[in-house]
């Protein structure tokens, strides 16, 4: 079944067809719709859903009316995909992580890069509770089954012990210093990243803060053999496109390529977690 990813884009490339083929340039369709041109390439390239009234002046322009129905339950599937994210949350988080743990134990690579949150197998309890208590209350989903999500991502840590996979977890050091949890709970949290450093089924990394990135990383992802999972704050894209895998794959190793393992590791962790250990000292809030 093709995710929802990989539909966005071929009913992107569907209309972009129709358009090339009715002999119209994309600053043509634009000014024939009183559209700003930047409209038009961000629906082509899949980065913008039209509207229904979109569509349908598109296919006019274009002179493929008789695609309309068609097209428009099309496009009424992919807005099922693309909300099904807080549909899934509306019962709760619990179903969402069974789902995420069954699909990492049935994985035999494993590649996490985050930026602002440390990955759910490397999370404690008292962060991850945090963690699910923020999203639940952006996108207005129940909070009560919380504690038992927690047992539940607490389970998907198994997999760093288990043999037969490849596991690289790789963080930028901002991770380390950002927190919707409390000081004591985030020393409590780096002690844990320290515990898996040198596990033999995982690669654990750092991108230190000041250095020079071979590309820019907007959002983390992970890559769960041939397929990519992107997280944003209001939904999750999964992409099995094989171009665009092997495109975060070749991401994932050029940020290895700066990343600092081992011992370089453990010391940028040992001195954030001082600093958050001595908050937790003085009392204050997160934030250092």
């Amino acid at each position: 079944m093709l995710t929802y990813e990989t539909r966005r884009l071929k009913f992107a490339d569907q209309l972009a067809g129709l358009r090339s083929a009715a002999g119209l340039q994309a600053k043509d369709l634009a000014a024939t719709l009183e559209w700003d041109k930047s409209k038009v390439s961000k629906i082509e390239n899949g980065r913008q859903l039209p509207s229904d009234a979109d569509l349908t002046a598109w296919l006019h322009a274009v002179g493929a009316t008789g695609q309309l129905e068609q097209m428009r339950e099309q496009l009424g599937r992919l807005r099922i995909a693309r909300d099904s994210w807080r549909r899934q949350l509306r019962a709760g988080h619990r179903d969402r992580q069974e789902k995420d743990s069954r699909e990492e134990s049935a994985a035999s690579v494993l590649r996490a890069v985050d930026v602002m949150a440390v990955p759910g197998p490397l999370q404690i309890a008292d962060y991850a509770r945090s963690v699910f208590m923020s999203q639940a209350e952006l996108l207005d989903v129940p909070a009560g089954d919380i504690d038992e999500t927690v047992r539940v991502r607490m389970r998907r840590s198994q997999i760093l012990y288990e043999p037969g996979r490849h596991i690289e977890i790789l963080i930028a050091e901002s991770v380390l210093s950002t927190a919707v949890c409390s000081p004591a709970v985030m020393a409590t949290q780096l002690d844990r990243l320290t515990s898996v450093i040198g596990l033999p089924q995982v690669r654990f990394g750092i991108l230190p803060a000041y250095c020079q990135l071979p590309h820019l990383l907007p959002v983390g992802f992970w890559i769960v053999d041939a397929e990519v999972f992107v997280e944003h704050a209001a939904g999750e894209l999964r992409i099995d496109d094989e171009d665009q895998v092997a495109t975060y794959n070749r991401l994932a190793d050029r940020l290895w390529s700066v990343a600092v393992e081992g011992d370089a590791a453990r010391t940028i962790i040992t001195n954030c977690r001082r600093r958050w250990a001595e908050q937790a000292d003085r009392g204050g809030t997160a934030g250092i």
